[in-house]
């Protein structure tokens, strides 16, 4: 492995390792206070200087345990962290500002990143609402729903965080990067959801049945779109549809092309693309007219018209 793809994969590991320690919902030491009324449970933890004592829940053995799980969970990722950055610096990799329209795009993404969470969450035929969504995102939990659904909006929030890490946004928009947010959206539903897949499927309620894809095409296919002469968004949305047409992973292909179009457009200054709760049902019969017949004008023309987000 050259120094520069060594680079590239300790950047998405420090990203991954940042995401995952922005998902642990108490970061810091668990304590029990005690007053005349019963005993209550708080998180320890020093900002800017400061101790805080933040009140969680009243006392129970099982609250306790997960948050020493996670104080636990939350020291090993600081720690592997600042390894990989001790490691990146030794590489000679330093960390270049974002452009200032990266910058506002970074910002128009954080502040969406409920609702684009959402609503492709209800494009997936997740069964949630958006407090529910919104619940899960700042809690890690919900009544109500099934586990592999709230892992699912767990995961699509996980693969946001990663790409909205700085590092990851300078990082190119290729087929390495990906396979891993594949990887990350198929978390706990396939030991390996970001390999290319080697097996058939089906697209249910559609007649069109995917090849089997080869890597290099894959490869070549991304590589060609981000390098066409094509609009940024124009790009974003082949990437997307892409993704998606070519079945890349066994599951979890419209989720992984989603938010790979996003890190292309983020990175670029140039908008969100989310297909909105509203437009689902259109935006899916247009999907099945463009695997079936090939159908791109149609599609693309509406993703533009109707999913583009961008700041005026």
């Amino acid at each position: 492995m050259s120094d520069f793809e060594l680079v590239q994969s300790l950047i998405k590991e420090k990203a991954e390792a940042e995401a995952r320690l922005n998902l642990i919902p108490y970061d810091g030491s668990p304590e029990i206070k005690e007053n005349a009324s019963g005993r209550y449970l708080y998180i320890r933890k020093r900002i800017a200087g400061r101790l805080t004592s933040t009140y969680v829940d009243v006392y129970s053995d099982a609250l306790y345990q997960l948050l020493l799980r996670n104080a636990k969970e939350s020291r090993e990722l600081k720690k592997q962290i600042r390894k990989l950055k001790k490691r990146l610096a030794e590489l000679g990799y330093e960390e270049g500002e974002l452009s200032k329209d990266v910058l506002i795009n970074l910002d128009l993404a954080r502040s969406n990143m409920k609702s684009s969470i959402y609503d492709q969450a209800v494009l997936e035929g997740v069964a949630t609402t958006f407090p529910q969504t919104e619940d899960i995102i700042d809690n890690g939990t919900v009544n109500g729903m099934t586990a592999g659904d709230v892992q699912k909006i767990l995961n699509l929030k996980h693969a946001w965080e990663f790409i909205l890490d700085e590092d990851v946004l300078r990082s190119d928009c290729d087929h390495y990067l990906l396979c891993h947010i594949a990887k990350l959206v198929n978390e706990g539903f396939y030991s390996d959801g970001g390999r290319i897949r080697g097996v058939p499927v089906t697209i249910g309620g559609c007649d069109y049945i995917p090849p089997i894809p080869i890597e290099i095409d894959v490869k070549d296919a991304v590589k060609d779109i981000t390098l066409s002469d094509s609009s940024d968004i124009e790009k974003a949305v082949r990437l997307c549809l892409y993704v998606m047409k070519t079945q890349v992973f066994i599951d979890g292909n419209k989720r992984a092309a989603v938010i790979f179009a996003n890190h292309y457009l983020i990175s670029h200054g140039a908008g969100l693309l989310i297909i909105p709760e509203k437009q689902v049902s259109d935006f899916k019969k247009l999907l099945v007219k463009f695997y079936e017949k090939d159908d791109f004008d149609a599609i693309s023309s509406f993703m533009i018209e109707k999913c583009w987000r961008k700041i005026k």
